[in-house]
């Protein structure tokens, strides 16, 4: 492969090896290295329309091994093997599980990448930086463009930078490390002609999924610093993989994966919600879908940074009922809410939160230990005998189920007064 998002390259290879009848077992897959000549090879080749998207998202992974994975799906499946069909297949399963990191990967970047505004020849342009797990800038520099066109933007990573000049779309070499925003932009000032002199066009990989949002704008003022170091918690990294082998409640049982919560150990404030949703449970993800769309939407508007938060929910698994091809939420009971305890106390005793918004009937009875009437407690700061801090205020899944546009508008801005008066708690120390 000429790099590590070569889709295309690798798509073109495999074809070939697999007309060619070369076995997985036979090849070793590298980037950037000595290739041998591929064979001439001519022939039906057909995949399932799921497989090729599927690949198309995994071969972004951070995994080494990931070409000769696909390869073998790919091998196994045109020699007639009816391998969607089959959940419990060990390889398939990996290759889902990698275009999950991915697909979370991507919409971390779109959420939490920032930019300050710099100069160049070309006058504005917009500078952020973002360390992703995976090989994601390709196809959400791809969605940037699309939805910005009229802005110049760039974002800098350790595996490359990528540059919209307000017609092409290039890619370059980008910093290793970035400590601080002054580092950035010394490193743009110092670098910036050569980067984009030898930058080059295009990608092969298809763009990153909408998932019903948009990146954040690249004009939008930042809250705070661009680059935002928090050094992750260990015993929150080691507690959100033993979650995956949770059974406490049934609920792990149809969901497909346990969504922990995410954001910087140390954080002053930890905003809850009931569990996760559809999209959560695909992506792995807390707050990704549209109430979390909202939920950033208002945190923005009060003045608060989302990446100096922790979010989470009361619940780690996704309880729904099928319908049709739909998954319909339906809400925790109380056995199921006090089985995920035991992951909530974890989350609390490492991030040590001064305060905990509590967001929905669901999180403030997982908190208070008792029923909670929104519009009686909501508002208002309530302490804990252990020194805590809570704060009720409504799930913002709530607004997306006003009809009427007038009262969601009220009940939108009553929201982001909460979040007003939330962060006025955390100011204030």
């Amino acid at each position: 492969m000429t790099d590590e998002t070569d889709w295309q390259g690798w798509r073109r290879t495999a074809r070939l090896l697999v007309l060619a009848g070369i076995e997985p077992a036979e090849l070793t897959w590298s980037v950037g290295g000595r290739t041998d000549p591929l064979p001439d090879a001519d022939g039906s080749f057909q995949l399932p329309r799921a497989l090729v998207e599927l690949a198309s998202v995994a071969i972004q992974a951070r995994q080494p091994d990931r070409f000769g994975l696909l390869y073998s799906l790919v091998w196994r499946a045109h020699h007639g093997e009816k391998l969607l069909d089959d959940d419990q297949d060990p390889d398939l399963s990996l290759a889902r599980r990698m275009a999950l990191a991915v697909r979370a990967d991507a919409h971390r970047m779109r959420t939490l990448v920032r930019f300050m505004p710099v100069r160049d020849d070309a006058g504005q342009r917009f500078l952020g930086w973002f360390a992703p797990a995976h090989f994601v800038l390709p196809a959400n520099a791809q969605l940037m463009a699309r939805r910005f066109p009229d802005q110049l933007w760039s974002i800098a990573t350790p595996d490359g930078s990528a540059h919209w000049d307000g017609t092409r779309l290039l890619f370059g070499s980008g910093p290793r490390q970035v400590e601080d925003d002054a580092t950035l932009v010394a490193w743009w000032d110092a670098h910036r002609a050569q980067v984009l002199d030898s930058a080059v066009e295009g990608t092969s990989i298809p763009m990153a999924e909408a998932l019903d949002e948009a990146p954040r704008p690249p004009n939008r003022a930042a809250l705070g610093p661009v680059v935002v170091r928090f050094a992750p918690d260990p015993g929150l990294e080691g507690a959100a993989k033993e979650a995956w082998a949770c059974e406490r409640c049934s609920l792990y049982g149809p969901a497909t994966q346990p969504v922990f919560g995410e954001g910087p150990a140390g954080a002053t404030v930890m905003f809850l919600g009931e569990q996760p949703g559809d999209q959560e449970d695909t992506i792995g993800r807390p707050f990704v879908g549209p109430a979390g769309q909202m939920m950033d939407r208002a945190m923005e508007e009060a003045g608060i940074d989302r990446r100096t938060v922790y979010v989470t929910n009361a619940v780690k698994h996704f309880k729904f009922t099928p319908r049709g091809k739909r998954r319909i939420h339906q809400t925790p009971e109380t056995p199921e809410i006090r089985a995920c305890d035991f992951w909530l106390d974890v989350e609390r005793v490492h991030v040590k939160p001064r305060l905990l918004v509590l967001m929905g009937a669901t999180a403030a009875r997982a908190v208070l230990r008792r029923a909670v009437t929104i519009s009686r407690e909501r508002g208002r700061p309530i302490p804990m005998e252990d020194g805590q801090t809570v704060f009720v205020t409504v799930h913002p899944s709530y607004l997306l189920r006003i009809p009427d546009a007038a009262a969601k508008a009220r009940e939108y801005a009553a929201f982001v007064a909460d979040l007003k008066t939330v962060r006025g708690l955390m100011e204030a120390g």
